[in-house]
């Protein structure tokens, strides 16, 4: 079901949003070589613990962590593990919290050292996909306005969207309707109303669209195994304007892209 917020209630999401932000940050600061990815997943949960909020994705159906750490050309949904990060690598980290009763959720792809031109390029293409796709999120629009801007910018790129995989409403819940496809034709879907928080969050690939389960349960990768990127921001919609609840200020004044 669509559940649409007052603007108190969009206020207490914003916070969430914020503790999320400055999680992400501190994360950023240990994203390099050699640095176990459990690692990266304690210094999460101990920050939101420590700022009197929750993390939204540990036990959420059973999952193990409260990051989703996804590797190289894994698209969402890894583990955190022993695995140890290495030059060329790229780590998708994507990480809720859950505050004064409402969640929030966002995304960040990051290098780690230096990686290959093709696979940046696919990193600052997924990610100005969402914001390409943020433009879109207004009062009026329909969600088929936003899957659509994301989808012809990253065609048109040469890269592949991730079709079995979408963003969502959010609030009370981690997952609340409508869902927000990467891909569509403009003017179908629901309609973006006042109150609507929805977050959007470009899945992209370099090679093939078509993605595969592995045994976990969990983990999603691509088929081909080329490298996958993945950005997220939670956004709100006003009559007047759409703001952007979730922050990556803090992850970009340590990751350059």
């Amino acid at each position: 079901m669509i559940f649409y917020k007052t603007e108190e209630e969009i206020e207490l999401i914003r916070e969430s949003a914020q503790i999320l932000g400055k999680a992400h940050g501190e994360v950023a600061k240990h994203v390099k070589a050699g640095v176990k990815t459990k690692d990266l997943d304690k210094i999460a949960e101990e920050f939101i613990a420590d700022h009197g909020a929750k993390a939204s994705f540990k036990g959420y159906n059973g999952f193990p962590a409260t990051l989703c750490i996804s590797t190289n050309e894994v698209v969402v949904h890894g583990f955190p593990s022993e695995y140890e990060l290495k030059d060329g690598d790229i780590i998708s980290i994507d990480c809720g919290v859950f505050y004064k009763g409402f969640h929030s959720d966002s995304a960040y792809t990051y290098p780690v050292g230096e990686i290959s031109p093709e696979t940046l390029s696919l990193l600052k293409a997924t990610k100005e996909s969402l914001y390409k796709g943020i433009e879109e999120a207004k009062f009026g629009n329909r969600i088929g306005d936003v899957a659509y801007a994301v989808q012809k910018y990253v065609e048109d790129r040469g890269y592949t969207v991730v079709r079995e995989l979408v963003g969502h409403g959010l609030g009370r819940s981690l997952h609340e309707g409508p869902e927000v496809p990467n891909y569509g034709k403009r003017g179908r879907g629901p309609k973006l109303n006042e109150g609507l928080v929805i977050a959007i969050e470009p899945m992209v690939n370099l090679g093939t669209r078509n993605i595969v389960q592995e045994s976990d349960g969990w983990t999603i990768r691509t088929r081909d195994r080329q490298p996958s990127a993945h950005y997220e921001h939670t956004v709100a919609i006003f009559k007047d304007r759409t703001e952007i609840l979730t922050t990556h200020k803090y992850i970009e004044e340590v990751v350059k892209l």
